[in-house]
This record gives C-alpha cells, sequence and structure tokens, in this order.
C-alpha cells in the first residue's frame, strides 16, 4: 500500500477512537481525575514537608512528575482496548478489512496523543492555578510537551503489547498498571532521588520516568537538571525500538492460538 493509503488509514483508525472518546467523556473525566487529585493531595498534604533543593515551591516540582504519571497512567487504557477488540472479533474484521495493518496501531497511537495532549493541558491549568509557574520561555515549554507526548507513546505501544498478549481487559489494565507503578514510585516523581537508599538510588537514576520528568524539570525549573533532555529523548526512541515491532509481530498471530 502506498504511503497515502497508510496516512488515510490511520487518520481514519483515529478518528474512530477519538470518536469513542468523545462519545464515553466519563472515560476521559477519569483519566484526569486520579492526577488531579494527586496534584491537591501532594501540593498540600505533603508540600510542607518536601523541599527539593533550589525549589522555591513544590508545585513547581511536583506538577512536572505529576504529567508525566497521568500520561503514563493513561497508556493502561490502550493495552485494554486491544485486549477488548481481540476478544470480541474486533481485531480479526479490521484485519479482513483493505487496510493497512500498521495503521491499526498508528491510529491508535495518534488518538492516543490527542488525548495526552489535553490530559498535559488540563494538568498544566490545574497547576497554574495551585501556583505553578513555568520559569521558562515558550520553546523549553513546547519541547517539554513534546518530551512528554513521547513517553506517553512508548508506553501506549508497550500497553498494546500487552494487551495483545493477554487478550483479557481486566488482566491488560491491570499488567500495565504493574508495570507503570514500580517505574513511577521508583523515580523523581515526587521526591528527589537522592534521598533514596544507594541500590534504589542505582534504578531511579537509569528509570525512563526519572529521565523524562528530569528533563521536563529541566525546561520549566530555573536552574533544572543539566543533559536531562538526551536521556530522554534515548529512552523513548529505545522502548519505542523494542514495543513497535514486538506488538506488530505479535498481531501477525492468530488471535485464536
Amino acid at each position: 500500500m502506498n504511503p497515502a493509503g497508510v496516512v488515510h488509514d490511520t487518520a481514519v483508525i483515529a478518528g474512530r477512537h477519538v470518536l469513542h472518546l468523545r462519545q464515553t467523556p466519563s472515560l476521559l473525566a477519569l483519566t484526569i481525575a486520579q492526577p488531579a487529585l494527586f496534584v491537591v493531595l501532594f501540593t498540600y498534604g505533603f508540600g510542607g514537608a518536601i523541599h527539593p533543593p533550589g525549589v522555591r515551591h513544590y508545585i513547581d516540582y511536583l506538577l512536572p512528575g505529576i504529567i508525566v504519571l497521568a500520561v503514563a497512567f493513561g497508556s493502561s487504557q490502550t493495552g485494554t482496548a486491544f485486549a477488548e477488540d481481540a476478544a470480541n472479533g474486533t481485531t480479526d474484521r479490521l484485519r479482513t478489512l483493505p487496510i493497512a495493518r500498521a495503521a491499526i496501531f498508528a491510529g491508535r497511537s495518534l488518538a492516543d496523543t490527542a488525548r495526552n495532549l489535553f490530559v498535559i493541558a488540563f494538568m498544566t491549568a490545574l497547576g497554574t492555578a495551585l501556583g505553578f509557574r513555568s520559569h521558562r520561555g515558550v520553546i523549553d515549554a513546547i519541547v517539554a510537551v513534546g518530551l512528554v507526548l513521547a513517553l506517553g507513546l512508548a508506553f501506549s505501544w508497550l500497553s498494546a503489547l500487552i494487551g495483545l498478549s493477554v487478550r483479557s481487559p481486566e488482566t491488560a489494565q491491570v499488567a500495565t498498571l504493574l508495570l507503570v507503578i514500580p517505574l513511577a514510585f521508583t523515580s523523581s516523581m515526587f521526591v528527589p532521588i537522592a534521598t533514596m537508599p544507594t541500590w534504589l538510588r542505582i534504578f531511579a537514576r537509569a528509570n525512563p520516568v526519572t529521565r523524562t520528568v528530569d528533563a521536563v524539570r529541566a525546561l520549566t525549573l530555573p536552574s533544572g537538571p543539566n543533559g536531562a533532555i538526551g536521556p530522554a529523548v534515548a529512552w523513548s526512541l529505545i522502548l519505542l525500538a523494542v514495543a513497535v515491532p514486538a506488538t506488530i509481530a505479535k498481531d501477525r498471530r492468530p488471535t485464536n492460538g
């Protein structure tokens, strides 16, 4: 199939998922409810006790982490959706249509990116209302958003692989969260990793979530971690390089075998 056909098919699949999201606003509301609660609870419940070095207001340190958390948690919807499609026969029906197979996944990824962009905008607005301020320019802010979207895209593909593997919506959701939760809570998302035990600090430094959160802070705080952007980009590319071919390979296998 020619590239124009792939682009068309991808747009159609993405439109299908966006339409589903518009028809189920409760799903989008639940996607932003949990991170919104985290922002409020951590800001007012723990903000007085946590004082990261060089940060005057904890909300400035916290919000980049919560935004990454929201996008990572939201990726569980991808695996759940693919598991549902595999279970109810939608995947098999799509395979019989004259569309590019890659468009099934690329379309879902495009829709996920649109959802994540909305989540980022909402969380930024909420954080701003609670006192968050970006101390860099507009270009830095755009780069920060791009880094979060890139990690979200990588987690969506990983979630899709899980969904195709387990084929049970409930199992897919739990399995994706079991991947995300350890990465989130052993990162610099809420506290500096310098406060962690040595053995955990080693893992936390290499954690893709830490790398992305640190990069976003480098682009929003007055004096964020130096050299943080490169590792964040590298981790997203590595995860995509693993998840994309593995997901496509998994999709080639029959769903009843």
